[in-house]
């Protein structure tokens, strides 16, 4: 029975990760935790070995012969519902953070077209119990009976579908109710202030360096009926701009920053508050948690998703 054209309507995206053949199986690994199903790996660094030991002869075909024998490439591919980018940035920051040397394409296209492309890879998307995260452009969605989050999903700022953002939404399900008053540091598109609001949170204050996440974050806010006083967006580095204290404050940013925020946010958090953290990756957790009881928090829960770590913290209390 031959394939119905159904399925090569639906057009999924390959991602080329070319690395040194000595951090293949590093590369390989990482590139496993963007998609469970499968990664194909082309590695030609054992050619003329393994083409003896397979056909004992001396005739190999000279394209393969020509091809660089110090490099590989991982092909991964991304389904038709996810946005590439998300993948793309997870694999650099963790490509980085092993030191691995790296280039990464996107499909035939740079990613500068995807930028003008990615939009329709994504879709509403039910997050925990109580939500559904629905982009501004997608009108064929249903709700059944959870919050609405519209939002409007810039490129460099979460749009919901990153693992760390997910375990975060659905973490300040478990937290949120109508005493909580919110900080969002590293607020980005403003997802996690929003649906704290939603959740029924007082207020929410978010706080990013990037003065464009800012703009994003106020735009969006208000697309949800959010305004000033309930939700207020600064720009400033961390807690420069903060005064006051709040019962949840949240960071979703990466390991190093969280450790430099550790040091900070003991003033802003009420003495029975909640600190939750996300954007942590595995084998940064040692360090992180040595961080967290320096500076006097203790880990009330550890969440995981794909690799990445989000955890609930409060006062230790003498």
């Amino acid at each position: 029975m031959g394939m119905t054209n159904a399925v090569s309507e639906e057009k999924w995206t390959e991602i080329k990760i070319t690395v040194s053949t000595d951090d293949i199986e590093t590369a390989g690994n990482i590139a496993n935790m963007v998609v469970p199903y499968g990664i194909y790996i082309e590695d030609y660094s054992a050619l003329e070995a393994e083409t003896m030991e397979i056909a004992h002869i001396d005739l190999i075909e000279e394209s393969l012969l020509k091809k660089d024998r110090t490099k590989g490439i991982i092909h991964i591919y991304i389904n038709p519902h996810e946005n590439p980018l998300e993948a793309t940035s997870f694999l650099k920051e963790r490509l980085d953070s092993e030191g691995i040397a790296h280039e990464i394409e996107v499909g035939d296209c740079l990613t500068e077209d995807w930028q003008n492309n990615w939009k329709q890879y994504y879709h509403a998307m039910p997050i925990g119990e109580k939500l559904l995260i629905r982009p501004l452009w997608e009108d064929a969605y249903d709700a059944n009976g959870r919050k609405v989050l519209n939002i409007e999903p810039g490129l460099a700022f979460g749009t919901g579908s990153h693992p760390t953002t997910k375990l975060c939404l659905e973490t300040l399900e478990n937290y949120i109710d109508e005493t909580s008053t919110v900080l969002d540091i590293g607020c980005g598109s403003g997802i996690l202030s929003i649906a704290s609001l939603l959740l029924g949170a007082k207020s929410a204050l978010g706080v990013d360096i990037d003065s464009l996440a800012v703009k994003t974050a106020v735009a969006n806010a208000k697309e949800n009926g959010f305004e000033e006083p309930v939700f207020t967006a600064v720009q400033g580095n961390l807690s420069d701009k903060v005064s006051g204290t709040f019962n949840v404050v949240v960071a979703n940013i990466v390991a190093d920053v969280i450790m430099q925020f550790n040091t900070q946010v003991g003033a802003f958090l009420s003495d029975d508050g909640i600190y939750i953290t996300g954007g942590i990756i595995e084998n940064r957790e040692d360090e992180v948690l040595a961080s967290f009881a320096e500076n006097g928090f203790e880990v009330i829960s550890r969440a995981e998703n794909n690799g990445w770590l989000v955890f609930v913290l409060k006062k230790v209390v003498h």
